[in-house]
């Protein structure tokens, strides 16, 4: 079975670039092959890998959910749902040298997706098994890890900025997973953005009260923002990138 890594966090705390540099580690480490998925329906890990996405397995299950229609049925005569929803995954997943790509996406349609999410987790545990490791960009909800639609997490990395509310937010995150019972090894906290790599005491003691255990602070890169607006992918920072840096000797000290 493959190491599962989850990221999780509030919106707008750098999760998706750390994902991504989470993702260029295990490269430079030579832990291939990746399974990288996109589980956040904010956040845009292709862009931060820098490959394109043409389908999510969001449009995927819209599809499936639609063949109960008979007027606008996407599976052709004599096709099961199974064997459409194994021909749609083998289109939606991204290829890349050292990691392939899945975008969950949002459905947009309304009432029970139960048949089409087992479906779907049928798929993602079986392709699963051709990987070292999956990488998950969670939303804060951990949508898809509590419907079952994605495996068990080994690791589980909660990433917030340098503020009371973003520790709050992850605290939040961090008693969900308990309640999940995903059958976590180890669970960390990522405090990003901190100015000048330092996080105050007021934040210390709101992590402390927590029970989070703290991974590391991250400084606020300017590389990182020139990168992102100028739509460059920011796991391609290089290697003396005082972030990345930062973020590697911490990685370093997990268990992989």
């Amino acid at each position: 079975m493959p190491h599962t890594i989850a990221l999780a966090g509030k919106g707008g705390v750098g999760k998706t670039t750390i994902t991504g540099m989470l993702i260029e580690y295990l490269i430079d480490k030579k832990k291939t092959p990746i399974l990288a998925v996109d589980a956040d329906a904010n956040s845009n890990l292709n862009e931060v890998l820098g490959v394109e996405v043409d389908m999510t397995l969001g449009d995927i299950r819209e599809e499936i959910e639609r063949s109960e229609s008979s007027k606008d049925n996407p599976i052709p005569a004599g096709v099961t749902k199974a064997d459409y929803a194994e021909q749609k995954f083998n289109q939606a997943l991204v290829e890349d040298d050292d990691f392939d790509l899945l975008v969950m996406g949002r459905t947009q349609g309304k009432g029970c997706y139960c048949f089409v999410n087992g479906l779907l987790s049928t798929q993602v545990q079986k392709y699963s098994s051709q990987y070292k490791y999956i990488v998950v960009d969670n939303e804060a909800g951990m949508e898809h890890l509590s419907r079952g639609v994605l495996p068990s997490v080994d690791t589980v990395i909660l990433v917030s900025d340098a503020s009371r509310r973003g520790i709050q937010a992850c605290a939040r995150i961090h008693e969900l997973v308990k309640e999940l019972k995903q059958g976590e090894k180890q669970m960390k906290l990522i405090v990003n953005r901190a100015k000048a790599g330092e996080i105050s005491e007021g934040v210390k003691e709101e992590i402390e009260q927590s029970g989070m255990e703290l991974l590391c602070v991250l400084p606020v890169d300017e590389d990182v923002y020139e990168y992102d607006g100028e739509g460059k992918p920011t796991s391609g920072l290089p290697k003396d990138n005082p972030m990345k840096k930062a973020l590697y000797a911490a990685l370093d000290t997990l268990k992989f």
